[in-house]
């Protein structure tokens, strides 16, 4: 059954027409992928333009063989497809109204953790841009974060491969299908990457890293993230890309100073300068402007847990948290299958414990 809900998502984000915003409506619609491409052809005809675009798709074999032929891969290859509905689809980017309808991941770290960070930059990196990611990612190593970046050249890779060195997971978000990994030269770090961290793609296998997915790419960089950082840019490139869209995504935006000469500082110092980032010079300045606290480990999460017995409710809610890392009151009542009064309740008993908190927009973490 879980196959064929997987063939009818993959068919679904086949059809030509068909983009994360009208794939989203029409599975809220229907009820399910499958659903859309089993509803009759006289309705769909009655939808206009949309459902007609599903109903001439819903009897289209190459479609279907296409999407046999990825199951098939991804099945081979032991890759964990991420639809929309899913509940281990990364919740930060589910908030995004232009967010893939599906991903396809090779990875080993959650994808939901309580602090994510991307940080981008030029591919022409500089001695002084080396150093300041190595510095950066050195001093987020107390917070915990998972590190994100684009496996790309230069700024990327020095993420990638500084995170991996000082022990935290880090995740490359691609824009190929991960039948490749580009550039050729990155995939010794790229297999490190899948045991301590991952690799992430919206890409099925077979899509060749051309230039116009890299954007596509850099909205995932973006919306994944509760931060992004810049560490070099030129005037134009990926990096203000993605700060661009972090922007429009309402995630913060922090950028590393240069001096006003080099032209990989020009990008990062004409955010700074146009109210786009905040300028930071350290990871503890990042970690001030974000509200962190040195990340407590598991440790301390163990000990509460051990302070108190749970009620049931309390134990299923505490479970979801651990799990997701940051979790919206509606979300924890989904994943929990408990009523709104149910979770009100019990998250009201486990805040005034101290074993969850609260964060706007009625988002509880581990406290």
């Amino acid at each position: 059954m879980a196959e064929d809900s997987l063939l009818y998502q993959l068919a679904l984000t086949l059809i030509p027409g068909v983009g994360p915003v009208l794939g989203k409506k029409l599975v809220n619609l229907m009820g399910s992928a499958e659903a859309v491409f089993r509803e009759k052809k006289h309705i769909m005809v009655k939808m206009g333009r949309a459902g007609e675009i599903i109903a001439m798709a819903s009897g289209n074999h190459e479609i279907m063989l296409r999407a046999e032929k990825e199951r098939h891969f991804i099945e081979r290859y032991g890759i964990t497809p991420l639809f929309f509905t899913d509940a281990a689809y990364p919740w930060r980017l589910s908030h995004c109204y232009d967010s893939p309808l599906l991903l396809f991941y090779k990875g080993s770290a959650g994808l939901n953790g309580e602090r994510i960070v991307g940080v981008v930059g030029t591919r022409s990196a500089t001695a002084y841009g080396r150093k300041v990611t190595l510095d950066l990612v050195t001093g987020l190593v107390p917070q915990g974060v998972l590190v994100v970046s684009g496996l790309a050249h230069g700024i990327d890779g020095y993420a990638h491969r500084g995170a991996l060195d000082l022990g935290l997971d880090t995740v490359g978000i691609l824009g190929h299908g991960l039948d490749r990994v580009y550039p050729y030269q990155h995939k010794p770090l790229a297999e490190k990457m899948v045991f301590q961290g991952g690799l992430l793609t919206e890409f099925f296998s077979g899509t060749k890293p051309d230039r116009e997915n890299f954007p596509m790419r850099n909205r995932i960089i973006a919306g994944l993230c509760d931060a992004i950082v810049v560490v070099e840019a030129a005037a134009k490139g990926g990096a203000l890309i993605t700060a661009e869209i972090a922007n429009s995504y309402n995630r913060d935006v922090f950028a590393v100073p240069g001096r006003i000469s080099d032209p990989f500082s020009e990008g990062t110092n004409q955010l700074v300068r146009a109210n786009k980032a905040a300028l930071i010079q350290n990871a503890e300045d990042l970690a001030f402007l974000m509200g962190w606290k040195e990340h407590s480990g598991s440790q301390q999460v163990v000990q509460k847990q051990l302070f108190r017995e749970m009620t049931p409710d309390e134990e299923k809610i505490f479970n979801l948290i651990q799990e997701r890392g940051q979790v919206g009151i509606d979300e924890i009542s989904i994943g929990s299958e408990l009523s709104q009064g149910q979770v009100s309740t019990a998250l009201l008993n486990l805040e005034f414990d101290g074993v969850v908190k609260s964060l706007p927009g009625k988002v509880y973490v581990l406290g």
